[in-house]
């Protein structure tokens, strides 16, 4: 299982680390101490953290705008199919998903709760916002 300093987490969630604590004190996410006392996060508990805690964009939020094409999150599924698999990850409000061969993800050592970063490269993008009520 993927271990993540409070400091990570806090990171991804975009949260402060007292934050990340309070998460973990509440039972919301799974934390552990090492024996010489540092908190760690568990990286598949706050993978479902994320999923389960991600809002829907809203109109004129940041995530209508443009966003940059590398998104850093946490993988939250992994699926292998013979010679293919399928990586979801959860980078803020964001689902990204990609198909990859299984020979990646074993090199890169997917699985729920890694740290990852998807990059997005395309010919063309299509941008859509939703449509505002006139007057």
């Amino acid at each position: 299982m993927t271990q993540l300093r409070i400091g990570q987490a806090a990171e991804l969630l975009g949260v402060s680390v007292d934050t990340v604590r309070r998460l973990v004190d509440a039972g919301e996410v799974e934390g552990s101490r090492t024996e010489g006392g540092q908190r760690h996060v568990d990286g598949a508990s706050l993978a479902a953290y994320l999923v389960a805690h991600a809002d829907a964009p809203t109109l004129g939020s940041t995530a209508t705008r443009s966003a940059r094409n590398r998104f850093t999150g946490l993988v939250t599924k992994v699926e292998v199919d013979g010679l293919i698999a399928k990586v979801e990850v959860q980078a803020g409000p964001h689902r990204v998903v990609s198909i990859v061969t299984s020979e990646a993800v074993a090199d890169l050592g997917l699985e729920p709760g890694s740290i990852a970063t998807a990059s997005v490269k395309a010919t063309s993008v299509v941008i859509e916002v939703p449509e505002v009520p006139g007057p």
